[in-house]
């Protein structure tokens, strides 16, 4: 896309959703960080249903360690990969307490060293608990910038060195989560909605789904 395809493919997101959230449920930025570890080839909604009650419990390091790895793998059970996730999620839990008194830290080196933790998790900790500009890019967001031609990349971090050429910085702030509702509720996998989306006439995408008969 053209420079200003690119900011209007982005004012056409904001326009319908200003202040755009992460729907991952989370009390504070530690319990955020597990959130996200645990949504690792799982649903928002999967990991919600199973940190609802564990964060009314858990909300520091030093009570996850307290819970244990057992305690944590029966709130977290029904989630893909529970048993390595919760091995992780205490692992790195001590790892703050020991390295960081117990605090989440502002840097992405240090959070990618956290046992568990790759670059699309710290990119979304970074952004959304301490607000930078940062995009993740998951499974959603890599499909959406190569098939609308927004940032098209042969791997995620390909699309998100793209994403973070062309996006103006007007929208950085929120452009991870557009990218992610766009992908997960319109610009969806097997059947994207074209005949509902804001951005057809942008998109490159040469099969445009028509509306349903």
């Amino acid at each position: 896309m053209k420079p200003a395809q690119v900011f209007e493919f982005y004012r056409r997101l904001a326009e319908l959703d200003p202040s755009p959230e992460t729907e991952l449920a989370y009390v504070n930025p530690y319990t955020l960080l597990v959130a996200v570890v645990l949504s690792a080839q799982a649903t928002d909604v999967g990991v919600n249903k199973a940190t609802r009650l564990l964060f009314e419990e858990v909300r520091t390091p030093q009570a996850m360690v307290t819970l244990g790895e057992e305690g944590l793998k029966q709130h977290i059970r029904t989630i893909g990969l529970f048993n390595t996730k919760a091995k992780n999620v205490i692992a790195l839990s001590e790892r703050l307490i020991a390295e960081h008194g117990g605090e989440v830290p502002r840097d992405r080196a240090a959070l990618e060293a956290l046992p568990g933790v790759g670059r699309k998790t710290a990119n979304v900790v970074l952004n959304v608990a301490f607000g930078e500009e940062t995009i993740a890019v998951d499974t959603h967001i890599f499909r959406v910038g190569n098939r609308t031609g927004l940032a098209p990349g042969k791997d995620v971090l390909a699309v998100e060195r793209a994403l973070e050429a062309v996006t103006p910085a007007t929208f950085r702030r929120h452009a991870h989560h557009w990218l992610i509702l766009h992908g997960r509720y319109t610009c969806k996998a097997r059947r994207p909605e074209c005949w509902r989306c804001v951005e057809t006439d942008l998109c490159a995408y040469p099969a445009k789904t028509p509306a349903p008969a």
